[in-house]
């Protein structure tokens, strides 16, 4: 856990260079070849498609994550997750008393349109 800031970048140099955007999780499903307890979701980025990501949100049980909007980053490297390719890292934060890396997800206050851009 970090006890302090990190330097100050410009918007240019970081935010500016990642797309990160709102979809809906439309398939949750334990996957088993994780090598920690994680989920294989699939979430809809509506124009911007259907993408696979391999997350720890197992504080949540699979019926609440299914159907709500996430906010994910659509342009990292796909990486390797067990037998899975995480095509999108799908923000979060430490959920509490959890074990490290075991995550909620961020979510918007109100639904909005899918794909939508972070900013």
């Amino acid at each position: 856990m970090a006890t302090e800031l990190k330097e100050i970048v410009t918007y240019e140099e970081t935010l500016a260079r990642l797309d990160i955007r709102l979809g809906r999780v439309v398939e949750v499903v334990v996957e088993p070849s994780a090598p920690k307890r994680a989920y294989r979701l699939t979430v809809d980025f509506g124009k911007f498609g259907r993408r696979v990501s391999v997350g720890r949100f197992t504080q949540h049980p699979p019926e609440e994550l299914l159907g709500r909007q996430v906010v994910g980053v659509l342009n990292f490297e796909a990486r390797q997750v067990g037998d899975v390719m995480s095509e999108v890292l799908i923000l979060g934060v430490q959920a509490p008393g959890a074990a490290s890396g075991e995550a909620t997800f961020l979510t918007p206050e109100r639904d909005a349109k899918l794909g939508s851009k972070v900013f």
